[in-house]
């Protein structure tokens, strides 16, 4: 990975490990103020900063949530992230893939898209 490629990286990995940590005030910082949050390709989900921590503030609380990065690739200002992510549900505990795609301007992520596949509950 170049130089370039890791300073695009480094916002991600960041908000990636806070949100492992589940840690909010670690995570806004990588967030650009006018940052705007997707349900992949097109549905708006939070329009700002304020609003981005609003969505996680809940999910934090979860204490099994973990995200873990399975491939990562860097294409220009892209990075595209597949990960399993661990959390409750209301249906119960268990995992979701997630297609996480960021933009990163200026050292924050600038938009967001994120593609969800099936959920998959734990066995009881």
């Amino acid at each position: 990975m170049s130089v370039s490629d890791q300073d695009i990286v480094h916002p991600v990995r960041m908000q990636l490990d806070a949100y492992n940590a589940r840690d909010i005030e670690a995570f806004m910082p990588w967030w650009a103020d006018d940052c705007l949050y997707y349900a992949f390709p097109e549905q708006l989900l939070a329009s700002g900063k304020a609003a981005i921590r609003e969505r996680h503030v809940e999910r934090f609380r979860e204490a099994n949530l973990y995200g873990k990065l399975l491939n990562r690739m860097v294409m220009g200002n892209m990075v595209i992230d597949h990960e399993t992510v661990t959390r409750t549900f209301p249906e119960g505990p268990g995992e979701i893939d997630v297609i996480c795609i960021y933009e990163i301007a200026d050292g924050k992520i600038a938009q967001a898209w994120f593609k969800m596949g099936e959920k998959r509950l734990s066995a009881s």
